[in-house]
């Protein structure tokens, strides 16, 4: 069905920048998550604890991610959120190469540092610019495609780790001309930052859309934004913490997922590497698509708080699929972890799109800049280290990852329950906020 062509880009056009935007996703989240197949190699040859293993994963590249998203969101509402992408781009590849050369720990940490700042500035550009390609009914749709990027990255992230340390087993380390031996972990650093620097080019062919919606074009104090902020400070507590929970969950528990099936189903990293590799990347893509395509159909029915709504059904259909991690029979783990993989994606195309229906045009990079600080520093930032911490210091015995697993995901996702059945009534009246600032806007003097 075309868009409005006075409004939005042809629906072709609107794709187009779509499908640039999850490759960019895409390689921003094998860049991200290619640590968490590559645990034990790591951990040999840099001599270091689950718990410091869950630092590199975890927090040294949530920090920066966070403390850099929210002034790049500010610049993403009112400069070229296409040139502010291709900047992200090109400074988290040069720091994931950079990580292929780290020798020793603090190098890892630093590196994984500068790969946290770089990303941060994809997100609220990318979801400004799909916003403004698209009209609200099939927002959360498009945002949802975008948002594959998370499985379809974790996913390759899985494949690519599995190939390497097959590799590994076989050759050992290798001599590059330049840099010298290089062990097989760290030559997919390199290529990835090489990558990643090529791909640069394709932001070229995006076309930024004009700033459509109520408050575009409206230059906004921060002092306003925060103030806007407060006024749905019911919404945003509840939304933002809502999804955290389920970030949290979701990361703690990928972060481990693998080093579970080699710790307690003997399986091997190569093996783990295709089978749980494809099953994100195909279960993980179809649940934040469905998720989407459910909002959008309740939306369309009336149901002003549908993003909501599909988040919290993810939540209550999560809880009972985490008994995977308690189970022996591997058949039956590998069925039950699809529809597990499936019901933890389906959020996290809608929360995004929750927050684009709730903020002005010209807050709304700022608002999903905060929206990510939170979920990316308790999610990411926390969700490895709880499990790694749970395994470490409570069970004391390294094959108990599978209970920390249940145990952290199960407790944090009943968390996200709560929070996002509290958040749905705010959530309307956030929308009737939105709806009378756009009138008070309208009825200034230019």
């Amino acid at each position: 069905m075309p868009h409005n062509n006075n409004l939005y880009p042809s629906s072709k056009r609107a794709w187009f920048t779509v499908s640039i935007l999850l490759m960019a996703y895409v390689l921003s989240f094998i860049d991200r998550q290619i640590l968490n197949l590559l645990v034990e190699p790591i951990r040999r040859d840099l001599e270091i604890s689950d718990t410091q293993m869950s630092l590199l994963m975890g927090l040294s590249f949530a920090v920066f991610y966070t403390i850099a998203g929210i002034p790049l969101g500010r610049i993403a509402d009112s400069k070229s959120r296409r040139g502010l992408i291709g900047a992200g781009v090109f400074v988290w590849s040069l720091m994931t190469a950079a990580c292929g050369l780290a020798q020793q720990y603090w190098h890892f940490i630093l590196c994984r540092i500068g790969v946290g700042a770089g990303e941060a500035a994809l997100s609220p550009s990318a979801y400004s610019l799909i916003a403004d390609s698209f009209p609200a009914d099939k927002r959360a749709t498009a945002i949802s495609v975008y948002a594959m990027g998370i499985y379809l990255g974790a996913g390759l992230a899985f494949l690519l780790g599995g190939m390497v340390v097959t590799f590994a087993s076989a050759q050992g380390a290798i001599v590059v001309p330049v840099l010298g031996l290089v062990r097989p972990w760290q030559m997919i650093f390199l290529i990835l930052g090489a990558v990643g620097v090529a791909f640069c080019l394709f932001l070229f062919l995006i076309k930024e859309p004009t700033r459509k919606g109520i408050g575009a074009g409206v230059a906004v104090p921060l002092k306003d934004v925060g103030a806007y902020l407060l006024s749905i400070r019911k919404t945003v507590i509840c939304h933002n913490f809502g999804f955290a929970c389920l970030s949290f969950a979701s990361y703690g528990a990928s972060a481990w997922i693998p080093t579970f099936f080699i710790r307690n189903h003997g399986l091997t990293a190569g093996e783990v590497g295709v089978y749980y590799g494809t099953i994100v990347m195909i279960a993980g893509s179809m649940g934040i698509v469905f998720g989407g395509r459910l909002a959008d159909f309740l939306a369309r029915r009336g149901y002003t708080d549908s993003n909501m709504r599909v988040g919290l059904l993810s939540a209550i259909l999560t809880i009972p699929c985490n008994v995977v991690f308690l189970l022996s029979d591997l058949n039956l783990v590998w069925a039950l972890m699809f529809f597990n993989v499936f019901t933890v994606a389906m959020p996290f195309g809608v929360a995004p799109a929750a927050i684009q229906e709730v903020m002005p045009n010209s807050m709304r990079g700022q608002a999903s800049a905060i929206y990510l600080f939170t979920i990316t520093l308790i999610g990411l930032g926390i969700g490895p280290t709880a499990v790694a911490m749970v395994t470490d210091y409570v069970f004391m015995d390294d094959n108990a990852v599978r209970y920390s697993i249940f145990w952290v995901a199960t407790v944090i996702t009943l968390g996200a329950v709560v929070l996002l059945w509290m958040g749905l009534k705010p959530y309307r009246e956030a929308r009737q906020t939105l709806a009378r600032w756009g009138e008070k806007q309208e009825g200034q003097p230019a």
